[in-house]
């Protein structure tokens, strides 16, 4: 399998579409920025990708977040621009967290940005970290416009937080006219956090318009001694869903694809990133795929 994703990763262009990826980058905080190799892995990466959602986001001044934007930056022409939305800082406590979504410019573009106030009548308070929900404009793409709605659950209470997201979900459509969801993240949701006689709990797992894209046997872990769904993504609305490459849907092992050692896998984050293309649009348009080359 990883001999399979090093060659994609490596000698086959990326020309269909958009690539969408979600990543916990396990304490990204100045100890990363100050490790040159670790960095290099991270920018690698986000290149791959056009929208990125980075978790685990933990500097209050925002330095090591605006030093991995210049660093995207400098590798890349003019017309491979990136830019960010980053949300406020997020927790119940002193531990705070923040969502950020790296995107390609070109491509896409910010229509809206809502953060979920978490604060229902009978029950506040559902979401350690609560969704910074982005509203997405993707010409290039068949679907147009998609919603992204993040979380990175607290594990013991991921059960509860994911079947909450069907909550933001309901919110969401009420506040915005799309019907295209994209829902992703760390959900911890496997393993012990997640057993299997939990899934009946969880509205967005037994409710038909969600379609889960990352399997509950995938492994989404660096270490080999786990094998672990944590990372998944998971869609609703019929036109997203058919806006989807066949097969897209997967893990990036970027551990076997950069020739890492788990040791050196470690340093960057203990999860791999999830990702999914969405189909390129055939009707004319300024920014068009064979503009955008990806490192």
């Amino acid at each position: 399998m990883w001999r399979l994703l090093l060659f994609w990763a490596l000698f086959v262009p990326h020309t269909l579409g958009l690539q969408i990826c979600s990543f916990n980058v396990q304490s990204f905080g100045e100890s990363k920025r100050d490790k040159p190799a670790v960095m290099n892995i991270v920018r690698k990466v986000i290149s791959r990708c056009d929208i990125t959602l980075l978790m685990e986001i933990k500097d209050s001044s925002d330095t090591v977040i605006r030093s991995l934007m210049t660093q995207l930056n400098s590798q890349s022409e003019t017309r491979n621009q990136f830019d960010l939305t980053i949300s406020q800082r997020l927790g119940r406590k002193s531990y705070k967290e923040q969502y950020g979504f790296i995107y390609r410019k070109k491509l896409v573009s910010v229509r809206g940005t809502y953060q979920y106030e978490d604060s229902q009548p009978g029950d506040p308070d559902a979401f350690s970290r609560e969704p910074y929900v982005v509203w997405f404009e993707a010409p290039s793409t068949d679907v147009r416009e998609f919603v992204i709605v993040p979380q990175h659950t607290t594990p013991e209470a991921a059960v509860r937080e994911i079947d909450e997201l069907y909550d933001v979900y309901l919110d969401v459509k009420q506040k915005w006219n799309s019907e295209n969801f994209i829902f992703m993240g760390d959900l911890n949701a496997g393993c012990a956090y997640v057993p299997k006689k939990a899934w009946g709990n969880i509205r967005l797992r037994t409710h038909s318009e969600f379609v889960w894209l990352i399997g509950d046997k995938e492994d989404t872990t660096v270490k080999a001694s786990t094998k672990c769904a944590y990372d998944r993504i998971v869609m609703a609305g019929d036109k997203l869903l058919s806006s989807v490459v066949p097969g897209s849907a997967q893990v990036f092992d970027f551990m076997a694809v950069y020739g890492l050692t788990e040791d050196q896998a470690l340093e960057v984050s203990d999860h791999f990133p999830v990702e999914v293309q969405l189909k390129e649009s055939k009707r004319p348009t300024s920014r068009r795929r064979k503009h955008i080359e990806r490192k």
